[in-house]
């Protein structure tokens, strides 16, 4: 039974004050909000939809330790406009974060609550993608790695770079899924994940056990009786997998 992706997920210790940085950062709104969810997605967004991965934010007690293996990639289109978002970002209350990419030509700021993302200078790749260029995730064995998301996250093969390889949805839209090499060991929960989910008529639990087959885990991250299953990828990323949609 066939998966796809349908958001990414921050823990967050304040969610609806992320939610608003991420909204006004990416130029979307605040659609859904509650004491344990806040979604923010474009405006005029048909979920689920290839064009965009809506952004889930939810409550978890915890600070953040240590660098995240899940970061987003924001695009621009001219020296110009990635020096404007820079400083917009930064007055919206993003820090500059050193974590060791020396002299590049991207900018790496941390959110309101430090999670890492990139500002990229103008790329033809991401001409198209929305301002979500990519989600970036750490990963040992890209390779390996993709094949697995390609078959969690319905997108396909788009490319592969010295140490980098990317997905995305079969329908050329949207951002890219990109798996990074990385030698940082996973040390505690990701903050930032991914959710997956069967289409509409098809069986939740088929869909889990595909998953499984292919090199997932059952793992316990104190999520208690719920209607989604978490699991781990093969190299320990958690991510859910949701009720058919």
């Amino acid at each position: 039974m066939p998966t796809r992706l349908v958001h990414v997920v921050f823990d967050a210790n304040d969610p609806s004050r992320l939610a608003r940085f991420w909204a006004a950062a990416l130029g979307w709104e605040v659609v859904f909000e509650q004491p344990d969810e806040v979604v923010a997605e474009p405006p005029g967004f048909e979920y689920p939809g290839p064009s965009a991965l809506p952004l889930v934010f939810v409550p978890v007690p915890e600070p953040k330790t240590g660098k995240n293996k899940v970061h987003l990639d924001l695009g621009t289109e001219s020296a110009t406009q990635q020096r404007e978002l820079v400083t917009r970002l930064r007055d919206q209350g993003a820090s500059p974060v050193d974590i060791g990419q020396g002299d590049v030509p991207w900018v790496v700021l941390g959110d309101p609550e430090g999670n890492e993302f990139c500002v990229l200078e103008p790329r033809p790749i991401y001409r198209d993608t929305g301002p979500v260029a990519a989600i970036v995730v750490d990963s040992k064995e890209p390779r390996s790695l993709a094949s697995f998301w390609a078959l969690a996250g319905g997108w396909t093969a788009h490319g592969e770079e010295k140490g980098l390889v990317r997905l995305r949805s079969p329908h050329e839209s949207g951002p890219y899924l990109e798996l990074l090499t990385s030698s940082d060991v996973k040390q505690v929960k990701n903050r930032v994940h991914l959710d997956v989910a069967p289409l509409k008529e098809d069986d939740h639990t088929a869909a889990t056990n595909n998953l499984l087959a292919a090199g997932a885990a059952r793992v316990e991250i104190g999520q208690g009786e719920v209607s989604w299953t978490v699991l781990a990828d093969p190299e320990g990323n958690e991510f859910c997998v949701l009720s058919p949609r």
